[in-house]
This record gives structure tokens, sequence and C-alpha cells, in this order.
């Protein structure tokens, strides 16, 4: 077992994983170095005008686009979900709740939806929101050329398909499926959907080209300079739902006349920022920057579980990673519950399974932690005939979390007779080689996911069509198919079990931890508050 000590490696610890976890917190202190200078990047930003209210946030990256679900990664998500809106969205509890839908109506034993959607939309150019404007979105997601995220679910092969979307009159959008879909309107509101975000049709030019974001949030594009910041403006004419912000829906107000998203990659930077007073908001704070901001004066955080988790990723159409044994052994080579306490300085919880610790579906066989077995990775090893050529684990240092847990992974690998070969690689290349499946392993992240079966969806696919994909296997994909199409959640739990335990006999991947999101705020913000989505929600907040 390791403890976290942020000078020194830790006492007590096996001789041979003190050099790893010395250089983990080597590591974390040049995070620290330079941070006065590239916290200056941020207190240059152009003055704010006068009389308008800005409330400053922060990336670790800056988006990879405006286009809701298509080139995407959190941040994208989080950015984007403040600009447009879908049908649905999901509540605080996962529930779906309205959003530019007032009321559905599901007949025809599951296979049709009917939407009636709100009057008095409109949207950020002035064109009022009708069902013509739902049907060239879905249309447009729906285009291969797209390359929308979720076209997939809503294929063949997929979930369901889409056979047709009808709008009858310009409030009511009929959308007929071929096959009953119990997650059909979840996945509308996932965020890596970007939300299904409704979009007017003049977000795309007449050469077909994606332009710009017309959605109907609470928000509007002001000015994105790459690599520095994004601005969003007040919707004056935003038209919101009564009540509470829930989750993704519920009321959402503009409280400030601008969000300004600074991006800051380094942690320590951003820390310098908000101490300062040029940061308002410093979400997702890595847990090796929380002792240096708790407890200073004018701040306060906050702590909240997530539904993200970490993971190590295995090509499963390696020549020497095809072979599931040497899958087994790297995942019994590793401690996960100490790799969880050095990499999240104890803040987070160790997790085996793609079913978040906070899931209401993460029963027993999902809370069955891997144990680490030195001696049976050794045999299977020995079984395989691997002889010690490299392997290479791909990370990157734009999200410590990543590059700490490989080092560790390396040097618990290696106990076994593994040679694990570490290769550092800016965000966006990393982002693009798991796209294409064009690595052997790498150290990643997903996203919150709000239904167990999404979270298995990231893993599982045909590979032949989307790389990214890590199961490819019939069975899994036939146990997935069962779980999204069972409603009742004691029967869902059964087949959410038999997915859990074909994970560990099959090895895709070895999941590591769900993280704590830690989120510093200052004392004049109001609003603020994180859920276990994993996003950066600013509407609704605003200053004393």
């Amino acid at each position: 077992m390791f403890e976290a000590h942020r000078s020194d490696t830790p006492p007590g610890v096996a001789d041979h994983l003190r050099p790893a976890i010395s250089k983990v917190y080597r590591w974390q202190k040049k995070r620290f170095v330079g941070a006065v200078c590239v916290g200056l990047i941020a207190l240059a930003l152009p003055a704010d005008s006068a009389g308008e209210t800005v409330l400053r946030g922060r990336l670790a990256a800056d988006i990879l686009s405006l286009d809701p679900g298509t080139f995407r990664d959190a941040n994208t998500d989080a950015v984007v979900l403040h600009i447009v809106e879908g049908l649905v969205a999901s509540r605080e509890d996962g529930s779906l709740g309205p959003m530019l839908a007032s009321r559905w109506k599901i007949s025809d034993e599951g296979k049709t939806y009917t939407f009636t959607l709100r009057e008095g939309v409109v949207f950020h150019n002035g064109a009022p929101f009708t069902s013509d404007d739902v049907l060239w979105s879905l249309t447009r997601y729906l285009k291969p050329k797209t390359h929308w995220r979720c076209r997939s679910d809503f294929s063949q092969d997929g979930m369901t398909q889409i056979l047709s979307i009808l709008t009858p009159d310009p409030q009511t959008v009929v959308i007929r499926l071929s096959k009953a879909a119990p997650l059909f309107l979840k996945t509308l509101a996932r965020s890596d959907c970007g939300g299904t975000g409704i979009l007017q049709r003049n977000s795309v030019g007449p050469d077909g080209i994606f332009r710009t974001p017309i959605g109907t949030g609470p928000f509007q594009v002001g000015v994105w300079k790459r690599n520095q910041y994004i601005e969003l403006d007040r919707f004056p004419r935003y038209a919101s739902l009564p009540g509470p912000r829930d989750g993704n829906c519920g009321g959402k107000q503009a409280l400030v006349d601008k969000v300004r998203f600074l991006i800051i990659p380094d942690g320590s930077a951003a820390r310098v920022a908000l101490l300062r007073g040029s940061l308002d908001v410093l979400d997702a704070v890595n847990a090796t920057e929380l002792a240096s901001i708790k407890g200073k004066p004018g701040i306060r955080i906050e702590m909240n579980s997530e539904m993200d988790f970490y993971v190590l990723l295995f090509q499963t159409k390696d020549p020497v990673l095809q072979d599931v044994r040497i899958r087994r052994a790297i995942a019994l080579s590793i401690d996960g519950i100490g790799l969880t306490r050095v990499v999240t300085m104890g803040t987070a919880q160790p997790d085996s399974s793609p079913v978040p610790n906070v899931s209401p579906f993460h029963g027993p066989v999902e809370s069955a932690i891997l144990k680490q077995n030195l001696d049976m990775a050794r045999r299977l090893v020995k079984e395989s005939g691997y002889h010690g050529q490299p392997i290479q684990i791909i990370t990157n240092r734009r999200y410590p979390q990543n590059f700490d847990s490989a080092v560790l992974i390396q040097a618990m690998a290696a106990r076994a007779g593994i040679n694990l070969q570490i290769e550092i690689l800016d965000w966006a290349t990393q982002s693009d080689r798991y796209a294409s499946g064009s690595y052997q392993t790498m150290a990643h992240s997903f996203s919150a996911r709000l239904d167990p079966s999404f979270n298995f969806l990231v893993l599982i696919g045909d590979k032949s069509k989307e790389p990214r994909k890590t199961w490819d296997t019939p069975y899994s994909k036939q146990l997935l198919q069962a779980s999204m199409q069972i409603e009742d959640p004691a029967k869902r739990q059964l087949a959410i079990d038999a997915l859990q335990r074909q994970f560990i006999e099959d090895v895709p991947a070895v999941v590591l931890y769900n993280s704590t999101r830690i989120a510093a705020v200052r004392t004049n913000v109001i609003g603020y508050r994180g859920w276990p989505a994993d996003q950066q929600r600013l509407w609704s907040v605003g200053f004393k």
C-alpha cells in the first residue's frame, strides 16, 4: 500500500517502486515551475468592457471544435452545452427531463416517439424554433460526413435505427424506430453526443461546411482565440424553463454578461491565476494542487464523486496483446488500490469496473477490486511465450493523472517481466491515436456517462467501423445489446453483472479508478455546484 507524500517517496513501500513514485512526485513538483509566467498569460488578457460582468473559468486544454458531438472531448462538451440544447436533457440523478420538448409520448410498442415542442423559443440569430429545425439537425447528425459520435447507435447495427422523422406541424416531431430502445432518450441526452443539440440551419454554410453553432442556450458564441480563451455572451432572449437548475435541464439563468473560459494547461499556473484574482472558478483541480489552495482566504473548495473512469486501454488486435494471457498478466501486475492513492493523493476510490462507484448499478459484482497477483502474472507471461519485447504505453502530460498512472503501471508490470515503454504525446495527438486505434496500450480516461450501458459502450464495438473500440467480440456485443433493451432495474442489474464478469475475463482494458472532481471557487461567486456528470456548468452562476 502506498502513502502519498509531496516531497519524497512514501515510507514503507517496496524499494522497487521508489524510483517510479519519485518520478511521479518530481513531475508533480515541476508542474509548479514556471507557473507565474504561464499565469501572467491569463492576467494579460484584454480588459473587460466597462460595466460588463465577466465570469472567468478555466479549461486545461482548448476545445477541439464547436460542432456538437463530433470532434470532441470533455472540455468541448462542457462549452458546447452552454450554447446548444436538445429535446431532452439529463437531470442530476441521471433521469431524463424536458428541454426543447415540453413533453413526449411513446407508442407502437416503444418504436414511435412523439415530441411536443416548447413554444416561444428562439435561436441566437432570432429565428423561431420549430419542428423543421429538429428535422434538419437530426438529418445532419445522421449523415456519415458529419462524423457525429452517436450516429452508430442509431444505425442498423446499433441499439435501434431511426427509420423516419416526421413534422406534422411546427410544434410536433414524430420519430419512428426500427425496434424499441429503452435508452433512446438517454442517448439523445448524452454529453458526448453534444446533447443532440438542435441547431439553426445557418450554423452550416451553403457549401455544407460547419461555421458556428446557432443554438438556443443561455449563452452564444462570442470570441474564440485558440489556445488562449473562448468567450460566450449572454443571450438576452433566452427562454428558460421554470424552477431550479437540475443537471443539464431545469431552469438556466445567464447571471453574467460574459463567460470566459481561459485555456491554462498548467495546473499550478491556474492556481496562481485563481489566488491572484484572475480566475473566479478553477474547476477540475488536480489533487496535487489541493493542499496549496485549501484554506486560502477568499477561496472555497467543492468536491464531488464523478462517474468518469481512468483506464489502461489495450489494442486487442496487436500481435503481442491479442494474447489475452499478456493482457491478464498486465492487469494482475497492477496494485490498483495503491496506484489510486498515489496518483489522486488519496482523494479518489479505486474501481475495477467501467461502472462507476456512485452508479446505482455498481453492485457486489462491480465492487470487487482486482487484486495484484504477481505469481499468477509471471505464470501467464511464461505460458504466453512473451520474451520481453517492448510494449508501448502512450500517455500525455496535459492530464497529469494519465502520466502518473503510466509511470506506476510501467514499474509494476516490470516485476512480472513485462517491458512497458512510455511514449509521451501531446493531447491532440493522443486523441487522434485513440480514435484510429494506433497504439498498443494507452493511459486514458473517459468522461462521465450517466448509464452503465454507456460506460461499456465506449469500449464495445466493431473495430472495423470504429477503431477506437477495444472490445470487439460477438458475446460482448450481445451482452451490451441485452443490457440496453431491458427496462426493469433488477433484470438490468443481472445483464450489467454479466458484462462485468466478461470484462474481467476478456481484459480489453484495465479500469483503475473514478476521480473526485475538485473545484476551487472564489467566495464572491454564487451558484456554482459540481455534479457526477463531470461537466463544468457556468449558467446560473454569478457574483454576490
